[in-house]
């Protein structure tokens, strides 16, 4: 199925794709994940679950129950998991409260859309526990020194840790120890350690248990018949909850591919005009993007109407790779190029803002009625008649240039001292003023600049005062702007 929004398409996947980051605590990463497969058949999806696990071999070091524990190799470790998860799925698991600490650091590099641990239990404690005042909590030594809990868990309940005697010789043991959980081990002095430090939290007032460390839930069956007050699995919770997450997914911070090179002077100037159509404050308000200068793709026009070597499979490799760099969608600085859009659109999952249907909107939203339209392009975007389909769709006659007077456009773009060899005045300039005129003369109400190298030209204001051009490139950009907002 495929899913028209305001000129491009964008595909729905039936099924639903998750991955879980593992290796960061081996038990408690394959707790996670069967968890999480026991839910995906309990509630049954709509469209099925796809789980991926992907588990590398991370040998943290000493120190990781220290407080003054240094994260920022499991903080690379994390990073380059999640990284190669993207394309391959929509949401993932991080089944680790340590790595919860620095998340934020890394999700505004990644596409897809990484489920707060923390957001799952403030859903399930509200949901569950609207009355607990007080939470005690079970988790590593670092993690209680770098207050995570209490910020995250602010206004919800009073935050709780165990005696710092009982954190160190019994939690701490029972998960780091020579015979903690981490080591394997499963036995009575595990599981006699765990429910000391829970009596512990009880005898502080402790409402609710909440474990933040992923490997306590691993024993779950046994602890939770002997605890006085709820035990929450953090596990089962995380699970059922990036279940249910999908279907109200976090708005992740947009980000914009952008095909360039074809012009690279167009490219830049589509740049330019994105900065400047953002309304923002700091540099922190703006678009993120991603721009694969491609000057090496073939030449669009020499294609459409010659020999010309076919730009298709560069455009869609060009577009796979910003993909894969995590664009959410992609926008291509150049008319003719989009003459091979519907060839490409297909093989890639975001998908392409079309400029000339942003025109054409552009066109059904001024106060003027303009129906016969005039357009200045290359001759390949001419002879491929995209403007001249979809102005006519739209009930727009379109109006070009005779043979000699698209000479003279081409060579406003193509010539010696064209636009693309790096002029903006002179000769170019006096090509486009009589192309304009020879347009006007013939009828036209509103001229699109159809080439966008051809904004990039001189022109005299006086002699353009009586004529509407159109920017497609200013268009694009503001499309492009409105999408990510």
């Amino acid at each position: 199925m495929r899913r028209e929004v305001s000129g491009y398409s964008s595909s729905v996947r039936p099924v639903v794709r998750y991955g879980v980051v593992g290796g960061l605590g081996a038990l408690g990463s394959a707790d996670v994940l069967i968890k999480t497969v026991r839910a995906a058949q309990n509630c049954k999806p709509t469209g099925g679950v796809d789980i991926a696990f992907e588990q590398r071999h991370f040998d943290d070091g000493p120190g990781i129950a220290d407080e003054d524990y240094n994260p920022i190799r499991r903080k690379f470790y994390v990073y380059d998991v999640l990284k190669g998860m993207q394309g391959k799925v929509e949401n993932a698991l991080v089944p680790c409260f340590l790595s919860h600490t620095f998340l934020s650091e890394i999700t505004p590099e990644i596409s897809y859309n990484v489920v707060d641990i923390f957001d799952a239990l403030l859903d399930h404690i509200r949901g569950k526990y609207p009355e607990a005042r007080k939470i005690g909590v079970l988790t590593s030594s670092y993690v209680r020194a770098s207050c995570l809990f209490e910020q995250r868990f602010e206004g919800c309940a009073e935050i709780v840790y165990p005696d710092q005697v009982v954190q160190r010789d019994a939690l701490m043991q029972a998960i780091y120890g020579p015979s903690g959980i981490k080591s394997g081990h499963h036995g009575s002095g595990c599981l006699q350690l765990l429910l000391e430090t829970c009596d512990n939290l009880v005898a502080k007032g402790a409402d609710i248990i909440v474990p933040g460390l992923s490997e306590i839930p691993v024993l779950m069956a046994s602890l939770q018949s002997l605890t006085p007050v709820p035990l929450l699995d953090s596990n089962l919770i995380y699970a059922e909850y990036a279940l249910g997450h999908d279907r109200e997914r976090e708005r992740h911070s947009f980000k914009l591919g952008v095909l360039g090179g074809v012009g690279p002077a167009a490219t830049v100037d589509f740049m330019r005009k994105v900065v400047s159509l953002t309304h923002a404050e700091r540099d922190q308000d703006h678009l993120k993007i991603v721009v694969e200068q491609n000057p090496q793709i073939p030449d669009r026009t020499a294609n459409l109407i010659g020999n010309g070597e076919d730009p298709s499979i560069p455009m869609l490799a060009t577009c796979q790779r910003l993909e894969a760099e995590g664009a959410n969608a992609i926008a291509i600085p150049c008319n003719t190029a989009h003459a091979f859009v519907a060839r490409i659109q297909p093989y890639i999952g975001i998908p392409i803002i079309n400029m000339l249907t942003a025109v054409v909107d552009h066109l059904g939203a001024g106060n003027e009625s303009f129906t016969r339209v005039g357009l200045l392009a290359t001759s390949g975007t001419v002879e491929s008649r995209v403007y001249h389909d979809i102005m006519s769709s739209s009930g727009r006659e379109t109006l070009v240039p005779a043979p000699e007077f698209q000479a003279r456009v081409m060579e406003a773009i193509y010539g010696s001292r064209g636009v693309k060899a790096g002029y903006v005045s002179g000769e170019c300039s006096e090509h486009l003023h009589a192309a304009i005129d020879h347009l006007l003369e013939n009828g036209a109400e509103v001229i699109i600049l159809g080439c966008t190298e051809l904004p990039l030209i001189e022109l005299d204001p006086v002699r353009c005062q009586h004529v509407t051009l159109l920017d497609p490139t200013e268009i694009l950009a503001h499309s492009c702007v409105a999408l990510a907002q």
